[in-house]
């Protein structure tokens, strides 16, 4: 395609090189405008871009002729994903962060009001302001690339889409998935865009610009309509029935945690009744309102500390590249490790198990994984196949001399665990690493007897891998930074968010946990019911309940690592002697359905919410709730805040940001808290002092509170400056 530019030299000052946004015309004259932000690796939108914005349309208006105009960027897997995060925490007043609202919305009117056709092509992540740029435009077309996902995630920050983005959507899509969109902050690919209406079409990325170019050649194209259903849910009665019910839904949810769900129902319902006029001014006024809130804030700092995290570790040395993967064990585990490293690594793996059975478990973990994905339109079948083709299995050691990283995922037993590294320093390359899954057992206890020590360390990922995004690498004293440095930048290959801790029993996210579920199961003994106890924690913010995650992880797993941490760390690590019942009736939670909760494969969903009353005979408890869901909360919380800021100070966690994403990321901490150090500071350490000491007096020793947490609160220490 020929292109020339538009204006000469002298009066190109709206796309000088300094602008994130460029000006050309193709030769029968549709301005091709191109965002690219000057030394950034992805497109984000900023203040002052509203006023270079303001000048490039300006300047299209200026040409002869003009057709139109197309979006598109000049990343090269990235059109806009989002805007700028820092500009926002800059706020000091919700004033201030409206006006910030107002001025997006003003640009994205200037867009939306442009006499001729403004089409956006889409290729890479469109989320947030990148998103409602979008749907300003006349029209949408994007790449069908994996890359491209479009999505409004401002909810995930505590905020909602404050540049117009809650009165186009549901005017564009209808209000019943447009709230769905919002409240959830999930992104979409092409085809789900593409079918829900939110673009026009969805196109190879080789033929993007060709196809955005034909239609502005069309010129404006009647809006389009939305379907019957979507038509009578925007109707009086519809809408009725509509917000009630997502009301509610919303409400049952974020349990007042997460006030951003009430205002974008809020904004939505306003602009739908009264008017956009008004639902332009409720989404500025509650833009500005919800930045200043301390559930966004806290939202936020996660969001920077993950950013943070990323610009650490493994800086100290050049990470070796990883071409070949091994993995010890076909369990569950070792299977979701495999499955991870071929679809989000692109690597192949070969899987060692002690038989057959062990590898064509694996395997088939894999593929029922990629068939669900394949069902719902996430995945090729071709790109299925190509990443089944990565996997191979054999009982024996074949295929090891040409690993580069072996990942070991044997049961918990450090006799067995040093003998894979034997084995594996026998057969494998002189440069192999071992990375041992190990949850609970010191780095440097497992590579005591290795040859290469410098070549081992600990991966640790967590169940379901597919799903969890936290890792734990535990290098030992002996452990290379070159080392530690490949396995950080394998396991970000991987899709995970990784924390470099301390090399100590339980790490640091087992560490923490425990505690917290031994001080609920002690409340079980006492006699409150399961679903008191899981319901309690729950409504504090975590996903599920102590004893339902108990039950997921595994209820044999849970009691291998308490013993360990107790030997490390004294009797405050040590479980309840009653729960020795629960172990002899062969208890393992969902694994072998006998947990806290009754199972039935055929009703999965259902069956989980129904605790097992035959738990209470086995522990020779009567069950009667005494008390409070706030006190019980209080007891398991407290432990496990007392326990974190233990491991900030003996060196197992290196920083309270560290701290915090392994919380939150890694046992579902509640997000709207920050993690458990932001929570402290947030509480005080002098409140949180006299609250163990309370708990103390009632419950013994275990609430001692630590050192740390008494010098903090004598001297009005905070943990984040």
């Amino acid at each position: 395609m020929t292109q020339k530019m538009l204006i000469s030299p002298a009066e190109l000052t709206d796309s000088a090189p300094s602008s994130a946004f460029t000006l050309y015309f193709t030769a029968d004259d549709i301005g091709i405008i191109t965002i690219d932000v000057p030394d950034e690796k992805v497109n984000t939108l900023k203040a002052e871009f509203a006023e270079q914005i303001h000048g490039i349309l300006h300047s299209a208006q200026q040409h002869a002729n003009l057709k139109g105009l197309i979006f598109v960027s000049g990343k090269k897997d990235s059109f806009i994903a989002g805007a700028d995060i820092s500009m926002i925490a800059r706020c000091q007043q919700a004033s201030e962060a409206e006006a910030l609202a107002k001025k997006g919305q003003q640009v994205m009117a200037q867009i939306a009001s442009f006499k001729l056709p403004v089409v956006a092509a889409i290729h890479g992540a469109c989320l947030g302001g990148g998103l409602e740029l979008a749907l300003a435009c006349h029209s949408r077309i994007c790449s069908l690339d994996d890359k491209t996902q479009l999505g409004l995630p401002e909810v995930q920050l505590g905020l909602l889409p404050g540049s117009g983005g809650t009165q186009r959507l549901p005017r564009l899509i209808g209000a019943a998935k447009a709230l769905d969109l919002m409240l959830t902050g999930r992104s979409l690919r092409a085809k789900q865009a593409r079918r829900m209406g939110l673009v026009d079409d969805a196109v190879p990325q080789s033929i993007l610009l060709q196809t955005a170019v034909e239609l502005v050649r069309k010129g404006h194209q009647a809006e389009r309509a939305l379907s019957y259903k979507d038509s009578i849910m925007q109707g009086p009665l519809g809408r009725a029935v509509l917000f009630h019910l997502v009301r509610k839904q919303t409400r049952a949810k974020s349990k007042g945690h997460y006030p951003a769900t009430e205002k974008i129902i809020d904004v939505v319902h306003i602009g739908l009744t009264q008017g956009s006029g008004n639902g332009y001014a409720a989404e500025a006024k509650a833009f500005g309102e919800l930045v200043m809130t301390p559930e966004s804030a806290a939202l936020r700092s996660i969001f920077f500390a993950t950013t943070a995290l990323k610009k650490d570790f493994g800086a100290e040395a050049e990470p070796l590249t990883i071409n070949k993967v091994a993995v010890l064990g076909g369990g569950l585990m070792g299977g979701g490790i495999a499955g991870v490293t071929i679809t989000k690594a692109g690597l192949p793996v070969r899987i060692k198990d002690i038989n057959q059975q062990g590898i064509s478990n694996s395997l088939k973990y894999s593929w029922d994984l990629l068939q669900k994905k394949a069902r719902r339109g996430y995945l090729k079948r071709t790109e299925l196949q190509r990443q089944m083709m990565l996997l191979s299995g054999a009982t024996d050691y074949s295929g090891f001399n040409q690993t580069d990283l072996v990942i070991e995922a044997v049961f918990e037993d450090l006799e067995l665990k040093q003998r894979m590294i034997r084995e594996v320093e026998e057969n494998a390359a002189q440069h192999t690493i071992f990375a041992s899954n190990t949850s609970s057992l010191p780095i440097h206890e497992i590579a005591s007897s290795a040859a290469r020590p410098e070549q081992v360390i600990g991966l640790h990922y967590f169940s379901p891998v597919d799903k969890m995004p936290l890792v734990e690498i535990i290098p030992h004293a002996k452990t290379s930074a070159q080392t530690i440095a490949t396995t950080v930048a394998f396991a970000r290959k991987q899709g995970k968010t990784a924390i470099v801790v301390g090399d100590s029993a339980g790490f640091y996210v087992n560490r923490i946990l425990a505690p917290y579920i031994n001080e609920a199961t002690r409340c079980l003994i006492e006699g409150e019911t399961i679903e008191h106890i899981d319901k309690s924690l729950m409504d504090f913010g975590f996903p599920v309940g102590p004893l339902q995650l108990l039950d997921e992880v595994g209820i044999d797993v849970g009691t291998k690592i308490i013993p360990i941490l107790a030997a490390a760390f004294g009797e405050r690590f040590a479980a309840p002697k009653e729960l020795d019942a629960i172990i002899r009736d062969d208890r393992k939670g969902r694994k072998n359905s006998r947990g806290f909760y009754l199972y039935n494969s055929k009703r999965r969903k259902e069956s989980i919410k129904q605790p097992d009353p035959s738990i209470y005979g086995l522990l020779n408890v009567t069950p009667k709730n005494k008390q409070t869901s706030q006190q019980i909360a209080d007891r398991c919380v407290a432990l496990m805040l007392n326990e974190a800021l233990r491991c900030l100070d003996d060196g197992t966690i290196h920083s309270p940001r560290d701290a915090d994403i392994g919380a939150v990321f890694g046992i579902g901490f509640p997000p709207f808290l920050g993690g458990p150090m932001r929570y402290i500071d947030s509480l005080g350490a002098d409140r949180l002092l006299k609250n163990l000491q309370a708990l103390q007096q009632q419950f013994g020793e275990r609430f001692a509170p630590c050192q740390g947490l008494v010098s903090r609160a004598e001297n009005g220490q905070k943990l984040y400056s």
